[in-house]
């Protein structure tokens, strides 16, 4: 039976056909690529910003660690309160914003570890912050390599055969026992060191000295060591080291290793910055570790966050810029993103944009 009317009805019409107030004047439209033009890397890489969702959260990490990269002290205002040194303009134009860069273990497992030397080899950063595969890893793969394979490999046969997972990632056992034979003598040294010469370790000056001892440009840590950039690891005995400096402790007991020097040079390091940046890949300890630093100084200027976690259950490793903001690890008002993404897929991508785009450019 038809129905005795032509018209829809009035309340259905109203819901579906409400009418849109005004779009504000500096609305951006969303826009992908063209691939019907030829794109080069970068005006590739600058369409991120409005294609929308993760896309556009990069092309703020992007514009986000430009400004990082550019500032300079002669940019701002000289306080009425500000040190004679710093009023020199020679010094305001050649002193830089602070960059604190965090990543977990696993990247350093991965790829990314070529990248995050590049950053390292070039000062492109103030410091480091990661953890003791962060550290070891890094090594390790000076003495052997790490090989591509499968989440989805059987563990216990992995087991059976020596092989260890790390994702999608295989490092042969024999890497670890080669890492032993290469750092138990350098221990041995430490701890001679502090009995005959009283030096006094922390983990920066235990990663300061292996990097030193493994004299080989393919390792982070020797450029760190090279160009004077700290590397903080808090959790310094979790992991292969640890395990190392757990038998070493049987066979040569006495060797300490200071934190508490660690965590006053850290926060001191951000206490004198003039400008502060956080690059953070991924969560854990080297998130909050650097966050935490940055609370000493009322926080940070610019924040980028690049992981995969989430906030629901409260963790800090997923926690966003905003509740950061809360904690004072990051100033109200200060430019800060965070990037719901694997890292290995974004972070080549934002370096490509911005460190390594300078470098295109000389």
């Amino acid at each position: 039976m038809q129905s005795t009317t032509s018209q829809a009805p009035l309340s259905a019409a109203t819901a579906v056909l409400l009418p849109s107030q005004p779009v504000p004047k500096d609305a951006v439209s969303v826009i992908g690529p063209d691939f019907d033009t030829p794109l080069n890397l970068q005006q590739f890489i600058d369409s991120y910003e409005r294609i929308g969702f993760q896309a556009n959260s990069l092309g703020k990490a992007i514009d986000i660690v430009n400004k990082m990269r550019k500032w300079r002290l002669s940019d701002e205002s000289v306080l009425e309160d500000e040190s004679e040194e710093y009023t020199l303009p020679e010094v305001r134009a050649n002193t830089k914003c602070t960059v604190f860069l965090g990543y977990t273990s696993n990247l350093i497992s991965s790829g990314l570890r070529e990248i995050i030397l590049y950053l390292v080899k070039h000062k492109h950063i103030s410091a480091i912050v990661t953890t003791a595969g962060g550290i070891e890893e890094d090594f390790i793969k000076c003495l052997g390599d790490t090989y591509l394979a499968d989440f989805n490999l059987d563990g216990a046969d992995l087991r059976r055969k020596g092989m260890n997972r790390i994702g999608n990632l295989i490092v042969p056992n024999d890497n670890y026992c080669k890492f032993e034979d290469w750092v138990t003598p350098i221990l041995d040294k430490l701890l001679e060191e502090q009995q005959m010469l009283g030096t006094v370790w922390t983990p920066s000056s235990v990663v300061r000295r292996l990097g030193k001892e493994i004299n080989d440009e393919r390792s982070v840590y020797y450029w760190a060591y090279k160009n004077d950039i700290p590397v903080f690891c808090p959790a310094l005995t979790d992991g292969s080291l640890g395990d190392m400096i757990y038998f070493h402790s049987f066979r040569s007991p006495g060797l300490i290793i200071d934190i508490v020097r660690d965590i006053r040079s850290l926060n001191d390091l951000s206490l004198k910055a003039k400008k502060a940046g956080m690059i953070i890949l991924g969560g854990g300890v080297c998130k909050h570790q650097i966050a935490n630093a940055m609370l000493i100084r009322n926080g940070a200027d610019f924040s980028v966050y690049i992981n995969t976690g989430q906030e629901f259950d409260g963790s800090d490793s997923g926690a966003r810029p905003e509740e950061a903001v809360s904690w004072g690890k990051i100033r109200a008002g200060a430019e800060s993103v965070k990037v719901f993404a694997d890292a290995t897929l974004v972070f080549p991508l934002l370096v490509a944009a911005t460190f390594a785009r300078q470098a295109q450019k000389t």
